[in-house]
């Protein structure tokens, strides 16, 4: 059932907090790169990278999973799409993407996800989205572009652009299902439960998939290089497992849960910018002047959108040009 909730303590929140919990998780979520990048140099598989990374919070998140185990019998289908689409989905389309295309190519295609969840709010649950968080969209995705030096990979191939965009239909999944039954109330799945056993699920998924017992364990033993620096493989390993997947994925969703899908997938572009910065400043991958300047727009098409776009549950009028009038009562997202 709709709840109404009129403009006040729970707007301000959303305001306050979600943006905050927003960058915290694209900062976490960025940072996941630069740790993975020398564990892949040092002789692991990228996807063996993505099985640690994912039963590694699994592993982490357990508690949580017994302490929701009502979820398994309330929202089987949440959960289950939860771990194929915003786990093991985006990992395994993105890795299996950048094997076949330029790895700033397959970021800009999978960071089209905010554009493709304004398309979702829209057209599938008929609910009116400003003109600003829609220009806010355009300057991110247009920024990204400067980002990732998207003219400097041009040798496109079918089957690699059709798995970067499998990456961003499954980051759309991660968004909109983040935000399942955040308008419930106290009858809103719990959002850690959620993780913790969408983390299973995917580690599941891509236990099949990888088949971990082929993997060189000696690499996790020993150390990798970053920056000229040698670093303990196990520390960059639990960076990827603590910080840029449990506290990832539980500021993520609660972002979602206090903003709205398009707004948190605005602010996610971010991700692009941080993990391009941690690179300068880890692995000494300068950066150039269109991407200075790329980052400098995600920074503004982000801050439009949410600085614009209604916060979550707020009954606030729609930017259509026109008078004012009220959005029409939230639908739970499916």
């Amino acid at each position: 059932m709709p709840v109404h909730t009129s403009r006040g303590s729970q707007g301000n929140q959303g305001r306050g907090v979600g943006p905050g919990l927003a960058l915290v998780s694209a900062v976490a979520f960025g940072g996941s790169g630069v740790a993975a990048k020398p564990l892949i140099q040092a002789g692991l598989d990228p996807l063996h990278v993505v099985w640690l990374r994912v039963a590694g919070a699994a592993l982490v998140m357990l508690p949580f999973a017994v302490r929701h185990r009502a979820l398994v019998r309330g929202r089987p289908v949440l959960l289950a799409g939860f771990g194929l689409l915003a786990v093991a989905g985006v990992q395994a389309c993105y890795f299996a993407a950048i094997s076949r295309i330029p790895v700033g190519v397959a970021l800009l295609v999978e960071y089209l996800a905010p554009a493709l969840v304004l398309g979702w709010v829209r057209f599938v649950q008929r609910r009116p989205v400003t003109r600003a968080a829609a220009v806010g969209v355009v300057l991110a995705v247009g920024g990204l572009a400067c980002v990732v030096e998207v003219w400097s990979g041009l040798g496109f191939d079918a089957l690699g652009l059709l798995l970067a965009l499998g990456a961003a239909c499954c980051q759309v999944g991660y968004f909109v299902l983040s935000d399942h039954g955040g308008d419930a109330g106290e009858q809103a799945p719990d959002p850690l439960g959620v993780i913790a056993y969408g983390l299973l699920a995917g580690a599941a998924v891509l236990t099949a998939v990888t088949r971990p017992w082929r993997m060189d364990w000696s690499v996790v033993a020993g150390t990798a290089r970053m920056n000229g620096a040698q670093v303990p493989a196990f520390v960059l390993l639990a960076w990827i497992v603590l910080v840029a997947t449990v506290l990832a994925y539980v500021t993520g969703v609660l972002s979602v849960r206090r903003l709205s899908p398009p707004v948190a997938g605005v602010v996610a572009c971010l991700e692009a910018v941080i993990a391009t910065v941690l690179a300068w400043v880890l692995l000494g991958e300068h950066l150039s002047a269109p991407q200075l300047l790329g980052g400098a727009v995600v920074l503004v098409g982000a801050f439009i959108a949410q600085s614009s776009a209604p916060a979550k549950g707020a009954a606030e009028p729609v930017a259509s040009g026109g008078g004012e009038r009220e959005l029409p009562a939230r639908e739970t997202a499916a």
